[in-house]
């Protein structure tokens, strides 16, 4: 499910805390339950960045193992969402920095149910937007749009200002403005295309 920019998905802090807690002491059970929580969130996010079920897959288990590792590191300055997230988006980047994942692979239509088909050119269209942006702007627009987070979070998360969060999606937003009025209008200029 997609989200407006800022737009807050439904989460208990402080359970989420709660759980943080107890993973810190190794309660496996507590592990599962965030897993739980977190994997379709994680996954839709690795998922738009790689095209991949499998890399999408490897990676939430791949920060969820990190969250293992280090919940007792979390000191609560933030939300629980927001810190797993940047340790999502570092995973993210250190792949792409590695080129171990590619993110101009297109849509398999094999790979969506039949009811999710008719979307499919909308999706594909988003998708081909997307790849067509810096990896700081896809990230930042992949955080806003379909994590649901807050341009403060985003610049948390990312560990750079909010101003330059708020740059990237003005830039984004430009850019992704520019694809949509060539793809309604081709072999027009985008401007012509715009006043049709």
């Amino acid at each position: 499910m997609a989200t407006r920019p800022g737009q807050k998905i439904d989460t208990d802090n402080d359970s989420e805390l709660a759980l943080l807690r107890r993973i810190a002491g190794q309660d496996r059970d507590a592990i599962t339950e965030l897993y739980r929580l977190y994997h379709p969130r994680l996954f839709r996010f690795n998922f738009r960045l790689t095209q991949s079920h499998g890399t999408a897959d490897e990676l939430v288990n791949d920060i969820m193992l990190i969250v293992w590792r280090t919940a007792g590191t979390f000191r609560g300055e933030s939300r629980v969402s927001t810190w797993i997230f940047g340790i999502a988006y570092r995973q993210a980047m250190r792949r792409i920095r590695r080129q171990q994942i590619t993110l101009s692979a297109g849509f398999d239509p094999d790979e969506f149910p039949a009811e999710e088909l008719n979307n499919l050119e909308n999706r594909d269209w988003v998708q081909h937007g997307l790849r067509a942006l810096p990896t700081a702007q896809q990230l930042t627009v992949l955080l806003v749009f379909y994590a649901g987070m807050s341009y403060p979070e985003v610049a948390e998360v990312t560990e750079c200002p909010v101003n330059t969060v708020k740059t990237r999606m003005f830039h984004a937003r430009r850019k992704l403005r520019e694809l949509l009025a060539e793809s309604a209008s081709p072999g027009l200029p985008a401007d012509e295309a715009q006043h049709d």
